[in-house]
């Protein structure tokens, strides 16, 4: 033997990397012996189409011959290779691959069913034939391999986000057979392990100097030419990874994962194949691997599977039957946490637990969140109604200002709900299980001495991969090995158990989690937030409508089927990177044909239940004015009428809650008005006046709001010596995120845009409307016109805006400087609102330069306030006292046609004594969101009013009437309503519909025991505490025979 030498650190290191490289000295280290004997294919063809085919048809097209080096695509197109093969007979015991390595993302199939992901991004690219040639095994063998024209994160023209590039081709530069040397690759995993822990650990640590001297050892003891030398080596590595660490180490439970964005960087008929490529691997690592637990969330994607994948299917339930293939997050996809209305959040859930109970006879405990762009603050509650008590993310920790201070903590919603929240400490969910990210794991953990456990989640991901064999043997290698934590292969169950057992000491975050970057997303491709707006407002409607004609009609039939579809369309739009407009065009697209298929199946079904509601005697043709909001409504410019006349005229009407009444006729238009009519009034230098009695509005000759008074206190609403209505273009060119960030110093570069003096002219004269209008130049390529609109008895003044818009890096803001101080300002969030700073004292609140909310927004001091409500907006923010709505962007990646075009959008702004509770803020934002229905009906109309429930509190909200989901169940309705102003409060529900008994019941629809209502004189009563959502069960009579 020979005698000790002193050694070097940096070259005793580097000798073991070079002996474990796939680039230096490959003649002679051991990562050239990885593969033995090669031997060629003994057939390769293939077929190119722009489909993406099902198997049975692609394998019957003419295949053409080709080989190693040969090109393919372009972009999106699909590459079918047959590949013909035959094993030597000299390979008997052996271990045999085929190794594939081309671009884009590939997908073998063997004997008509898919069986691996062939991916260079992905570490994926062998495919193992057999572990072992037995004698009498098959040597013939045909597989095909489906390529698709793209990479895992897409096809990005220069760099990932850049728009795709249509022209890119792709090669093929492997595919062969060969021999595989599963000691070496035992020996590598082992080697490179050591060499990370002398690396993490570093040069000051006993274990790591122990480390570095085992591996440098191995490489003294294995000749890679000699195979016998091989368990030699192999003996000093176990040696050193069975000495144990103590019974205080942390624990890390490896979770197997894989991230699919369902459209992303690809459009969503990609993802239905990513997953296939991705799970049909980790159900062979499953096979493999018996202590392999895999979680999968995405309801949407697994019924994507059950569709074009039965077999694929069959055994991800066979592997949810043992225990390995989990799923989780509950909800029809990972969808955005700021933008969904509350009603569409619980629809994420009750359809996804509803397919999951379905699929794998359980329901999700856990919801699984890890990438999207913040959560809202009532979250919690929501999860809690849905069965749901634990959660995991960890996008907060791509924070650009703050760093959030836990890891595992309580989070508590607006409401006071708790959930326990778990943020894996590696700030990833795609691990690669080297020692580098279990070391940081431990050290990164905020929560330390409060609880010994966290997730770590590996397998590639965003565009899928999943995990591979060699992180499975690298974490197995780590089990339980002195200087390291402790790593076990687990489940997001145990790992929460364990948090739960140790959960005394956690700390609690009360509020929203707010994510500072990504705050573009709330405004960029402004086409799908006006879509996803008004396609919940259609489905709410036609809900409502169904609802109330099932309960009046005995023939009707509730149309289950049809709104479960078109609910799901919205659900899969409402994914982080759809809604948000962080997706390429061909996304965009197809979500903009998705709210088609909504607005228009939605308008049939609207028709359908009013001609339900009216069926009685044949005669002509009328018009039904409905109200589908919780407040009594006046006065809308009716929509849907038959003609374009009855579409059109603006007609004085009231019409009581979540109810009708019969249409005004053009000839009873002009009665003496209860109200004060709005008077017009144009000075001789061209502003304008416009005064209704309630708001006067005074504006300028190019359209700006010089005074906006409440009439009865004579209180002024805008800052003296400020105008209102001022548009503002900003200079938006973030660091890298394009469609997806805007960088605090864009305030710096404000620069209002002018009017010309002039272009201010009256449009409607007065009476039941008075409105005038205006053009502005917003640039030498875009422009804007804008009609304001003031109508009788309305409190609020409409600003109905048109802008076709043709910028590059622009953002446009509208700002409206208050007479108001304060030092918070309140948003409208799902189900409540919450108060945010309207200063900067300290980096949390400057973070939140550029927030979202949803219908409204108000800056209120003590007696008086002013609000800022819009229809199709969410981009926000309140500085000091400028109320400021966000507009447009104009990013160019990852779609360089984002927001170009035409836009149209309406706000309004509202001054109002008193705080905006007292006001009636919210029941105007909802009016302006959901004007009155003006609905054919096939004879005539009811003579009088009707409304099926009002409500005794104008503090609770009635946000959502539905049959019940469960067949069984289908004279049966679900009323949902929220406490909106934060108040305790005992509400009295009064109702018209036959109801035989009552019920409270969860978010699941599910009924609770103790939750039976009294019904006395048509009413209930229902008890709320600030901001809580409850949901009712109302069973209705049998209909009349």
């Amino acid at each position: 033997m020979a005698a000790p030498a002193l050694k070097h650190w940096r070259t005793t290191l580097e000798r073991v990397e070079k002996f474990v490289s796939p680039r230096y000295f490959t003649d002679c280290n051991l990562r050239g012996r990885l593969f033995g004997d090669s031997y060629p294919l003994a057939g390769l063809s293939r077929f190119l189409t722009p489909e993406r085919l099902p198997y049975q048809e692609a394998v019957q097209q003419d295949f053409s011959p080709t080989q190693v080096g040969d090109s393919f695509g372009p972009t999106w197109w699909t590459c079918w290779f047959r590949v013909e093969l035959i094993i030597p007979e000299a390979w008997v015991g052996r271990e045999v691959h085929l190794c594939w390595e081309s671009d884009g993302e590939g997908l073998v199939w063997r004997d008509g069913e898919p069986v691996q992901g062939l991916t260079k991004e992905g570490e994926k690219t062998s495919y193992v034939l057999t572990d072992k040639l037995g004698e009498g095994d098959p040597r013939s063998l045909t597989l095909y391999v489906e390529v698709a024209c793209n990479g895992l994160l897409g096809a990005g023209k220069g760099s990932m986000i850049a728009a795709p590039d249509p022209e890119k081709m792709f090669h093929l530069s492997r595919a062969e057979l060969a021999v595989f040397h599963r000691d070496v690759h035992k020996l590598l995993v082992d080697l490179e392990l050591l060499l990370d822990i002398a690396k993490g650990l570093g040069d000051d640590n006993q274990r790591s100097f122990q480390a570095l001297y085992t591996a440098n050892q191995m490489v003294n003891v294995c000749d890679p030419a000699q195979p016998d030398t091989y368990p030699v080596a192999a003996a000093l590595a176990s040696k050193f990874f069975g000495q144990r660490g103590g019974e205080s180490q942390h624990t890390i439970h490896a979770i197997g994962h894989c991230h699919i964005d369902t459209a992303w960087l690809w459009p969503f008929k990609e993802t239905v194949r990513k997953c296939a490529r991705s799970w049909v691997t980790a159900v062979k690592l499953m096979e493999q691997n018996a202590e392999f637990i895999f979680a999968c969330s995405q309801a949407q994607q697994l019924e994507w599977v059950k569709s074009h994948y039965p077999g694929l299917r069959s055994r991800l339930q066979e592997f949810a039957c043992r225990g390995q293939f989990v799923p989780v997050g509950g909800t029809w996809v990972e969808m955005d946490g700021n933008l969904p209305s509350g009603e569409a959040m619980v629809r994420q859930f009750l359809q996804g637990q509803n397919f999951f109970l379905q699929e794998f006879g359980k329901m999700c405990t856990e919801f699984w969140l890890p990438d999207t762009f913040g959560y809202s603050a009532q979250l919690p509650q929501i999860m809690r109604g849905c069965g749901i008590t634990r959660f995991l993310t960890q996008k907060l920790s791509w924070n650009l200002v703050n760093s959030f201070p836990h890891h595992t903590f309580f989070w508590e919603g607006l409401d006071g709900s708790r959930v326990l929240v778990h943020f894996p400490p590696g700030d990833s969910y795609g691990m690669q299980g080297n020692v580098e990210e279990v070391l940081k794991t431990v050290t990164n953990n905020r929560d330390k001495g409060r609880t010994n456990h966290s997730a770590f989640l590996f397998g590639f991901g965003d565009g899928g991969g999943g995990p591979t064999q060699t992180m499975l043997d690298r974490l197995k290698r780590l089990g339980n090995t002195d200087g390291l934590p402790r790593v076990q292969l687990s489940s997001p169950e145990q790992l929460f158990m364990a948090l739960e057992r140790d959960s005394g000491q956690l700390c609690t975050w009360v509020g929203e989690l707010f994510l500072e970057l990504h705050n573009g997303t709330y405004t960029t491709h402004a086409q799908l937030k006006k879509g996803n707006r008004e396609c919940e407002q259609i489905l709410h409607d036609v809900e409502l409508l169904s609802s109330l004609a099932l309960a009046r009609s005995a023939q009707f039939l509730y149309p289950a089927a049809q709104l479960q579809h078109l609910w799901r369309l919205l659900l899969l739009n409402q994914f982080h990177d759809v809604v948000t407009g962080s997706c390429i065009q061909q996304v965009a697209e197809d979500a903009m044909s998705h709210y088609k298929d909504i607005r228009s199946h939605g308008s049939a079904l609207l028709g359908a239940a009013a001609a339900a509601l009216c069926a009685g005697e044949p005669g002509p043709e009328a018009l039904l004015i409905v109200n589908t909001s919780g407040g009594a409504h006046s006065l809308g410019m009716t929509r849907g009428g038959s003609t374009d006349a009855q579409a059109s005229f603006p007609a004085l009407v009231t019409v009581p809650s979540v109810g009708y009444a019969p249409a005004p006729t053009p000839t009873s238009l002009r009665p003496l008005l209860p109200q004060q009519p709005v008077f017009v009034v144009q000075e001789t230098d061209g502003s304008v006046t416009l005064d209704n009695g309630i708001i006067r509005v005074k504006l300028d000759p190019t359209g700006r709001l010089i005074s906006l008074v409440l009439v009865a206190s004579g209180r002024e609403a805008i800052a003296e010596g400020a105008l209102g209505n001022q548009f503002v273009l900003f200079d938006d060119v973030p660091l890298y995120w394009d469609a997806w960030d805007v960088m605090d110093y864009h305030l710096e570069t404000r620069k209002p845009v002018l009017g010309q003096a002039g272009t201010l002219a009256v449009g409607t004269e007065g009476g039941l409307r008075g409105s005038v209008w205006f053009l502005l130049q917003i640039s030498p390529n875009s422009r804007l016109s804008q009609e304001v609109v003031l109508d009788v008895g309305c409190p609020y003044v409409c600003f109905h805006t048109e802008v076709h818009w043709h910028e590059a890096h622009k953002f446009l803001k509208v700002e409206f400087p208050a007479r108001v101080r304060s030092t918070q300002a309140t948003y409208e969030i799902q189900f409540g609102h919450l108060q945010r700073p309207t200063h900067s004292n300290t980096s949390w609140d400057w973070a939140r330069f550029e927030v979202w909310a949803h219908r409204w927004i108000d800056l209120s001091e003590c007696g008086f306030g002013l609000a800022l409500l819009n229809n199709c907006k969410y981009g926000a923010s309140v500085r000091d006292n400028v109320l400021s709505l966000s507009l447009l962007r104009a990013p160019k990646a990852p779609d360089a046609t984002a927001d170009m075009g035409r836009h149209e959008f309406t706000y309004a702004l509202m001054p109002h004594k008193g705080s905006f509770q007292e006001a009636g803020v919210i029941q105007a934002a909802y009016n302006l969101n959901f004007p009155l229905l003006a609905l054919s009906t096939p004879g005539p109309a009811p003579a009088t009013a009707w409304s099926a429930f009002s409500l005794s509190s104008p503090a609770v909200v009635l946000e959502t009437i539905k049959q019940a989901e469960k067949s069984s169940q289908n004279r049966t309705l679900v009323l949902r309503l929220y406490e909106a102003h934060g108040s305790h409060v005992d509400c009295w529900l009064h109702i018209s519909l036959p109801v035989q008994e009552a019920f409270l019941c969860n978010l699941l629809e599910e009924r609770d025991p103790a939750g039976h209502l009294a019904l006395q004189d048509n009413r209930l009563k229902v008890t709320f505490s600030p901001f809580q959502v409850r949901s009712l069960l109302l069973v209705l009579q049998p209909p009349p025979n």
